[in-house]
């Protein structure tokens, strides 16, 4: 494969140039002065942005988009019979999945790669912010956007490089990390891993692929991480552990409506007080992580706390969107039980007296066949559910699977399967009162109802 000096002389062409993680690579390469184009299905205010950049973008699909690109770069959405791979196969062209391509820009940099079944977004953007504030200017590369900054890329002028590491297709194998921080370890992404063991497997895989000199941070909190650690057989990295009772250990946790604060000690020494602007235990754990991965980095402790307190979230994680006649709007992207569970404790905690009302849409058909009863029993922490049909992202419908097998399990009159997005909007909101919350959940398009919720709202006052 080609090195980051080669790169510079070659047009890339992008599919899929609108996604989150392809539009990142995107957005770095064109800061390194690379000739980009790319192409999506839909116009999007990201498309807008890299325009804006110097990409030359198409919206649709046709072989004339790649022009004299040398190198195409595709996503594992993209369909193999998609006019534009298909033309690039033809040409001959150098062809290049996201991983390879985020592997390349992180190639020569000190790399840290953040991975784990939840939290690695909010974890990627807490450590960038955090290094940031301490002076450092790390390339960074997340699968969201830092709501401070709104962008989810940037080329930085230091030789840290952090970049989200998603194991949903095991291509996360490609990046060879200096460091890396694995959140936790549970069962998803179905449709590629069958059982737990094949996710073990690939998080073995990742840890084998660290480095020598390397470090990893590991979240003990988690049984996966646990089982992990106990089978790894490593002893040229550096194992540095998080959790309630671990190296860097969490203590004295209070946890507000809005804010979380705890004590972190390293290995009996009490570092200092964390205190964040956004809710969440499970944003505890992960600030702690990325502390720990920041005092490895060699920034200071006291920076580093500041800069986390000055996090205020990222795009889609527990983002409150306004409020109207004190009716809370909250958008989420949790899509598996465990993050449900833990979204909807979070906005049990932030509505206080409050009713919360979620508008819940699974994300796959794979991952909504196999999780069935435990969606069912963590969707009955609200006080109200509305459910979806399922968005099936690049899967085919599977007879049989829907999202009323999951109303179906929970046998309660608080429950309603509801496809129309225009009803649910108007049930939901004639459901509201002052002091409740309406929290769109879901990682397909449920977030498209935002605005049209808080029109809804406004026009019930106005009524």
């Amino acid at each position: 494969m080609m090195n980051l000096a080669e790169l510079a002389n070659k047009k890339v062409h992008f599919i899929g140039l609108g996604g989150a993680g392809m539009s990142g690579i995107a957005r770095i390469m064109l800061a390194r002065g690379v000739n980009v184009s790319g192409s999506d299905a839909k116009e999007s205010s990201v498309l807008t942005g890299l325009q804006t950049l110097g990409a030359n973008v198409f919206v649709g699909h046709s072989a004339e988009n790649l022009g004299s690109s040398d190198v195409l770069v595709v996503s594992s959405a993209i369909d193999k019979n998609n006019p534009e791979v298909l033309a690039a196969v033809d040409k001959g062209l150098e062809i290049l999945t996201r991983a390879q391509a985020l592997a390349l820009l992180m190639s020569e940099s000190k790399s840290i790669a953040i991975a784990g079944t939840h939290g690695k977004t909010t974890t990627t953007s807490m450590l960038t912010v955090a290094l940031q504030h301490a002076g450092l200017d790390p390339s960074f590369a997340i699968g969201g956007m830092i709501n401070r900054g709104g962008t989810n890329a940037h080329l930085g002028s230091g030789e840290i490089f952090i970049a989200e590491a998603d194991e949903s297709d095991g291509s996360f194998l490609a990046y060879k990390p200096f460091g890396a921080i694995i959140t936790n370890i549970e069962l998803d992404h179905v449709d590629h891993f069958p059982d737990l063991e094949s996710v073990n497997k690939i998080f073995a895989d990742f840890l084998a692929s660290i480095q020598p000199g390397g470090f990893l941070i590991a979240g003990v909190d988690s049984p996966g991480v646990v089982d992990l650690l106990a089978k790894n057989s490593r002893t040229d990295i550096e194992i540095i552990t998080y959790g309630k009772s671990a190296d860097f250990s969490i203590s004295h946790i209070s946890l507000q409506a809005s804010s979380a604060h705890a004590r972190i000690t390293k290995l009996g020494k009490v570092l200092g007080e964390l205190s964040l602007s956004i809710p969440g235990e499970h944003n505890v754990e992960n600030a702690t992580a990325s502390l720990a991965a920041g005092l490895k980095l060699g920034a200071p402790v006291a920076e580093l706390l500041e800069g986390l307190e000055s996090f205020s979230g990222a795009k889609r994680r527990f983002e409150n969107k306004g409020s109207v006649n004190k009716v809370t709007v909250i958008d989420d992207y949790g899509h598996h039980p465990t993050e449900v569970r833990v979204t909807l404790e979070t906005a049990k905690r932030f509505a206080g007296n409050g009713r919360v009302i979620v508008i819940f849409q699974p994300h796959r058909y794979s991952r909504t066949a196999m999780f069935v009863s435990e969606f069912a029993d963590v969707l009955d922490i609200a006080d109200h559910i509305f459910l979806l049909e399922v968005y099936a992202a690049s899967e085919a419908a599977i007879p049989g699977v829907s999202s009323v097998l999951i109303s179906n399990e929970m046998a309660s009159t608080k429950v309603k399967f509801e496809p129309s997005m225009i009803e649910v909007v108007a049930e939901a909101v004639a459901l509201a009162k002052p002091g409740d919350v309406i929290i769109t959940l879901g990682a397909g398009d449920v977030n498209l109802l935002v605005p049209l919720i808080l029109q809804t709202l406004e026009e019930k006052i106005a009524n």
